[in-house]
């Protein structure tokens, strides 16, 4: 075998690298032996990609849980601070709990219980777009506009001018 970068012929099996420029030929013999095809790397037993409602519902749990740990947190940071109301542990409680809670409800309702599927909103991305790619019908339009010689020139010697206008009472 010879190396693909720079030519040099391989001088036996067990070398990994070319010994001219470096190239890493352990990758290169096995798309020779495959005639040229990559090899997917294949999933070990039992393994499955969680589904997007799965991974939503993991994230709204990991965000309630995380309620757990801030708050104290923040509790104690503001008693060291001497605060006097631990305004910013109600809003971390109310954003945390409350957040978790609305991504585990929306996992639910709109995502894919299906691994690789798609959100209703991407379907509805998908049918969009395909109503916008049809193919138009063999008819042309209906005429939205009138050609510039359907319009008349104006008469001349009939033009008024605002000075010739008798002013008219507003009220």
């Amino acid at each position: 075998m010879y190396c693909p970068q720079c030519g040099q012929e391989r001088l036996s099996v067990e070398t990994s690298f070319c010994s001219r420029c470096g190239f890493l030929l352990t990758g290169t013999a096995d798309l020779l032996q495959m005639g040229g095809l990559i090899p997917r790397p294949s999933a070990p037993a039992g393994f499955f990609a969680p589904s997007p409602r799965t991974r939503g519902i993991k994230q709204g749990l990991f965000i309630f849980l995380l309620s757990f740990l801030i708050v104290p947190l923040i509790t104690v940071f503001s008693i060291m601070v001497n605060l006097r109301t631990p305004a910013f542990a109600i809003v971390a409680t109310i954003l945390l709990v409350v957040g978790g809670l609305l991504r585990m409800a929306y996992a639910w309702m709109f995502e894919s219980p299906v691994s690789g599927g798609k959100t209703i909103e991407e379907n509805a991305i998908a049918a969009a777009q395909n109503l916008l790619n049809r193919p138009s019908n063999a008819q042309l339009p209906p005429q939205q506009s009138y050609p510039a010689s359907s319009y008349a020139a104006p008469a001349t010697g009939n033009w008024r001018d605002t000075n010739d206008l008798e002013p008219r009472s507003v009220t």
